[in-house]
């Protein structure tokens, strides 16, 4: 198989072809959105579990109870597309990867907001099963697939890996690595698993359901779940354009109502979540209901918390699930992922990380506002088992590699 790179050049080329197109230094001139009463939900996707909440909100009627008009949510396959459909104004409701709006805003002058967390935890490093691959200090000398650069997964990968002394390099698969290096490359994550499988990589770090899907169909093994890492990591967040929303306050705020109405119900019924998502439900992703309740109820330390082999979960006295549900998007965790950025090794000038005033830049990006409402909306915070009632909007981040 082809391993194509899906690279940060490749976004950067397409953003620049798109703002030439609509002929400005800004990718979103305001009048092209129309007014309030006129506007319909236009919903993109990458076909994995991060998008659950977007997905629910649709297959169970919650955008329609809120009257709020939307078209069916559309798949891509790439972050580079969902991004740049996304910038192009194809979309005004989607899921990012944290680190991408960070890039867009702060890098490209992009009014992207980040809404709400969309999930928490959901992905895993996961190895061959027949490799000898137990934890990141195995990962010496080896070749690993990520998602894209900016995302959560390299940041995360890359904090295991320095833990154990290793250090993350971006060259060609063919060059010769030290014992010391581990080469990190771009693959989409539905061509990880068959990657893995022919012994093209010897480990990915990816959202589900194609960490379940490798376990499923050749028998790979989860080294270790990102959220037994950080502990109820935010992922992938609702994005919005700003120029969208903010003159549609009415009608974001229904969208956003019924976002968590989603995050609530899967929280509640993980195995309807499942079945609907499915290819045998509402077709939402091409996977099977069996492999979906996998992602949704299979994290228990009999299977991953053995000694002999991979030790996936180590701290099961976090209780927290494979993939969780929270919307309240926490300044905290903003921060640590906007310092983490600027010591995670990625393709391309990342100059701009170091201009950053992280305190100032945590507040620009995000609009709490709809989602504070939203959540008192379904019952408060008590209804979210991550979120402490007593201090409800913040929180302090727990990390132990």
């Amino acid at each position: 198989m082809s391993l194509k790179k899906t690279t940060r050049r490749e976004f950067i080329k397409d953003a620049a072809k798109t703002a030439s197109v609509i002929g400005g230094a800004s990718l979103f001139p305001g009048p092209v959105f129309g007014k309030e009463k006129d506007s319909v939900l236009k919903i993109g996707y990458l076909p994995i579990t991060d998008a659950a909440p977007l997905l629910i909100a649709h297959g169970m009627g919650f955008f329609k109870d809120e009257g709020v008009k939307t078209h069916a949510p559309v798949r891509v396959r790439t972050w580079s597309t969902l991004a740049e459909s996304f910038l192009t104004g194809k979309f005004n409701l989607t899921h990012l990867l944290l680190p991408i709006p960070v890039w867009m805003r702060f890098n490209s002058n992009a009014p992207v907001k980040i809404m709400a967390w969309d999930h928490t935890n959901g992905s895993a490093v996961t190895v061959s099963g027949n490799s000898n691959i137990t934890s990141f200090a195995d990962l010496g000398g080896k070749q690993v697939a990520v998602p894209y650069w900016y995302s959560m997964h390299n940041i995360i990968l890359q904090m295991g890996l320095r833990e154990v002394g290793l250090k993350p390099v971006i060259q060609n698969q063919a060059a010769s690595l030290a014992p010391d290096q581990v080469n990190l490359f771009i693959l989409p994550p539905s061509e990880m698993p068959a990657a893995l499988a022919g012994r093209k990589i010897d480990a990915f770090i990816v959202a589900e359901p194609f960490n379940a899907i490798s376990e499923m169909k050749i028998r790979a093994k989860i080294m270790r779940f990102t959220g037994d890492i950080w502990k109820n990591h935010p992922c992938c967040v609702v994005v919005m354009n700003e120029n969208f929303y903010k003159p549609r306050p009415v009608f974001t705020q229904k969208v956003i109502n019924a976002v968590v109405r989603a995050q609530l119900w899967a929280s509640e019924n993980p195995e309807k979540a499942a079945k609907l998502l499915s290819r045998g439900g509402k077709g939402y992703l091409p996977v099977s209901e069996e492999t979906l309740k996998r992602v949704f109820l299979k994290y228990d330390q009999g299977t991953y918390g053995r000694k002999l082999g991979p030790q996936a979960i180590k701290h099961p006295e976090w209780d927290v699930s494979r993939i969780g549900f929270q919307p309240y998007p926490y300044p905290s965790a903003t921060r640590f992922i906007m310092s983490a950025m600027s010591m995670t090794v990625m393709e391309g000038n990342t100059g701009f990380l170091k201009k950053l005033n992280i305190d100032n830049a945590v507040k620009d990006i995000v609009d709490d506002t709809f989602v504070k409402k939203a959540i008192d909306a379904v019952g408060g915070p008590k209804k979210f088992s991550m979120i402490d009632i007593e201090k409800p909007w913040n929180r302090e981040e727990v990390i132990e590699v």
